[in-house]
């Protein structure tokens, strides 16, 4: 049985949530989200809260179960709450800002590097070194954030580059004399 699966999914206020068939969409004060989930589950409506059940015992349903239930969850949180991922830069001369509908970064090539802002995603930047990607969809934040620290990740030496505000650089020891 999933742990996960089981759980209902509270509505908070605010959130309508509309489920025709496999196609769920949530509309909130952050926009409006949509999901259309495999058959193998069934998606039950009542009030404020939402469930999921496997259709069948066959281990795809069970598999797919928990997943939607996820997904499901993900949609109400977005509209209501939205997601949020932080990304911190460590170097002289590292940089970044938003100008017009795009980040400009100075990584320490020879050119400056123009990340153009999706729609639906919200960047800003409280200091030179730091970087907010905000936005109501967990999946397109998270894809975001991967493709800007994409452009410098962080090296084990010095921890130069762009990491993310949780991570943990293992810092290895340079050469000797």
């Amino acid at each position: 049985m999933s742990r996960i699966g089981k759980n209902p999914v509270k509505v908070p206020d605010g959130v309508n949530v509309e489920v025709s068939g496999q196609q769920v969409t949530a509309k909130g004060k952050l926009g409006q989200l949509s999901a259309t989930l495999l058959g193998e589950v069934e998606i039950k409506h009542g009030g404020d809260w939402i469930s999921v059940t496997p259709r069948s015992d066959s281990m795809r349903a069970h598999k797919m179960w928990g997943t939607a239930r996820s997904i499901i969850n993900n949609l109400v949180k977005g509209v209501s709450e939205g997601f949020s991922r932080n990304l911190e830069i460590i170097g002289i001369g590292y940089r970044a800002q938003i100008q017009d509908k795009e980040l400009v970064m100075q990584l320490g090539f020879s050119h400056d590097i123009r990340y153009p802002i999706p729609d639906g995603i919200t960047i800003t930047c409280s200091d030179y070194n730091h970087i907010a990607v905000r936005g109501a969809d967990k999946q397109l934040v998270g894809q975001t954030a991967a493709e800007i620290r994409y452009f410098k990740p962080a090296e084990p030496y010095k921890g130069k580059g762009i990491k993310y505000d949780n991570e943990i650089i293992r810092r290895k020891e340079g050469k000797k004399k």
